[in-house]
């Protein structure tokens, strides 16, 4: 059996936080910083943070942003999770992307 969750996966993360506040944004940074301390490969985009790493690592960072922005004042969150997962191989941001560099 081969085991996918061994190879590098690139997932898009999108925490939308619901507050008594109009401002959101101090609670989504909350979210990015634990991404950004988690040292994996990721990027920020207007929209969604993609993140690169080993299956787990980045299910384990994702769980930790989500708890960081309900100890950062959300009452609840509603997260949206794209995962690109290969069988054999790794997924990398490059490969994605160089072409429009």
């Amino acid at each position: 059996m081969i085991d996918t969750m061994d190879h590098t996966i690139n997932a898009a993360v999108q925490i939308v936080p619901n507050t008594n506040s109009t401002d959101i944004y101090p609670i989504i940074d909350k979210a990015i910083e634990v991404i950004q301390q988690s040292g994996l490969k990721y990027e920020v985009t207007p929209m969604e943070t993609v993140i690169e790493g080993k299956y787990d690592e980045v299910m384990s960072v994702i769980k930790k942003a989500q708890s960081a922005s309900l100890q950062a004042g959300a009452k609840e969150l509603i997260v949206a999770i794209k995962l690109h997962v290969r069988q054999s191989e790794d997924v990398s941001f490059e490969e994605k992307t160089e072409k429009y560099k």
